[in-house]
């Protein structure tokens, strides 16, 4: 098949499944529409692990959105589907391309769909179908189109057959939805890879060429390979001493100090993100020396092995803020930022581990980000995935820690464990509580099409 056979089918599935329809399970069966003509007409590219792996991933995510119908689920469903398409369509390009080309393609296509020249195949009349057309078609409706104004004039019941009833039917919404469903098949079919981005490949290998890092000695254009040297050892010294000492009254305060409950809790979340962010840093600083000639300069041991424990205090730091949000946790239940804690600093963690491997094996600043934007995509789909409401209320309900009326009812898909939890112990979440109610019984009225499947099976 031809990419405008691609285009012209995913067209018409979108419309079929979103035309008066609001967004639910229909995006999910788009999502398997997709994965499946990936998978059939592209079977000869599926041989590699990623593409396989990509495939299945595609799959569960498009069932965790039939079934939540959420932020988090629709995410993975776009990346699954839009990481399986790049994987097919340019498997020699690095990862970290994915989401720029995703983007020039969906921003070109408002001028590459009018180039039909180079996506539609020429034209060829056939002078015996025009004829067919004329005589079966165009004829005929002429003169019955003619005869039925005529007879329209002459009789109110006739008139009325015709006329006399309404169609339910949106001409901007269908204009929408067929301009939206071609916009988005023509950019995911007709994929565009501009040249500039083959050159920049090679720049974005995991390994680095060492006869071209030599090539890029003037990263700080001032200074020399020797004051380059001696300024990376000076400011990770310094960098490390100064790491001591805030661990030393990090863990003082949250482990020896005594706070306010009221205050707790503004405190641990202000002293989280300024962990979080203070390891950003120190991932931007490591790739901003270590660039070019210095992962081979044979000189530069010391600065080496001062970056690499710079890494492993860090690594300390991580732990002791996990150990904080774990006894957080202990004394006042779980909650989604609580948990959200646990995600970022698993992911500062293996920012923090390719970062050391990229010292330690000589690796290129790319292959940081390389690895990082699968573990990300790893993230979203764990999300995804779990029902982390109900985890939140039966977790809090089992140890009695955050089972506040108002805070159970603003969780999601958790209404099982909460109603019943309310019910036992004579609790009401006032008008939180009636809100999600009247939520849950708009999403039952919803189409098939609309709906999440999660809302069909709540009693």
């Amino acid at each position: 098949m031809k990419k405008h056979h691609f285009v012209l089918i995913s067209s018409v599935a979108f419309i079929l499944l979103f035309l008066n329809q609001n967004i639910g399970l229909n995006l999910a069966l788009f999502g398997l529409v997709l994965v499946s003509m990936i998978v059939y007409f592209f079977k000869e590219r599926m041989g590699n692990y990623p593409e396989q792996i990509l495939v299945v991933t595609s799959i569960f995510s498009c069932l965790a959105f039939a079934w939540y119908g959420d932020f988090v689920s629709f995410l993975a469903v776009a990346l699954s589907v839009l990481f399986l398409q790049f994987r097919i369509q340019s498997p020699q390009l690095r990862i970290i391309q994915a989401l720029p080309i995703i983007l020039i393609n969906s921003l070109a296509t408002s001028v590459r769909f009018f180039q039909f020249s180079k996506w539609l195949p020429d034209a060829k009349i056939n002078t015996n179908l025009v004829k067919i057309i004329v005589a079966y078609c165009i004829i005929p409706m002429s003169f019955v189109s003619l005869f039925f104004v005529v007879y329209s004039f002459g009789s109110d019941h006739f008139s009325s057959l015709w006329f006399d009833y309404t169609l339910d039917f949106n001409p901007y919404q269908f204009i929408f939805v067929v301009v939206f469903g071609t916009y988005f098949s023509f950019s995911f079919w007709n994929y565009w890879v501009p040249e500039i981005c083959l050159e920049m490949n090679s720049k974005l290998d995991d390994e680095l060429n060492k006869d071209i890092s030599e090539n890029n000695k003037n990263s700080f254009a001032l200074l020399d390979s020797d004051f380059k040297r001696r300024s990376g050892e000076i400011t990770f010294l310094l960098l490390n001493l100064m790491l001591v000492v805030f661990l030393v009254t990090f863990n003082y305060e949250q482990f020896f100090e005594s706070i306010a409950s009221s205050k707790l809790s503004a405190a641990t979340h202000e002293r989280v993100n300024a962990v979080l962010f203070s390891i950003f840093l120190s991932i931007v600083v490591v790739l901003l020396y270590f660039k070019g000639q210095f992962n081979f300069d044979s000189k530069a041991k010391n600065m080496k092995m001062l970056a690499k424990t710079w890494m492993v205090l860090n690594g300390f730091l991580i732990a002791s803020t996990l150990i904080i949000n774990s006894e957080y946790i202990a004394f006042f239940g779980l909650t989604y930022k609580r948990l959200g804690v646990y995600v970022f600093l698993f992911l500062a963690a293996m920012s923090l581990f390719f970062t050391f491997r990229k010292i330690t094996k000589q690796k290129s600043n790319a292959y940081l980000f390389n690895q990082m934007i699968w573990y990300c995509y790893g993230v979203i789909l764990l999300c995804s995935f779990v029902n982390w409401g109900n985890l939140i209320t039966v977790y809090n309900i089992s140890f009695n820690k955050g089972v506040e009326p108002l805070f159970l009812s603003d969780l999601n898909f958790n209404d099982n464990a909460r109603r019943q939890f309310f019910i036992e112990n004579k609790l009401d979440g006032k008008y939180v509580e009636e809100l999600r109610e009247e939520e849950i019984q708009l999403r039952q009225k919803d189409s098939f099409l609309s709906t999440a499947l999660y809302y069909e099976f709540l009693k």
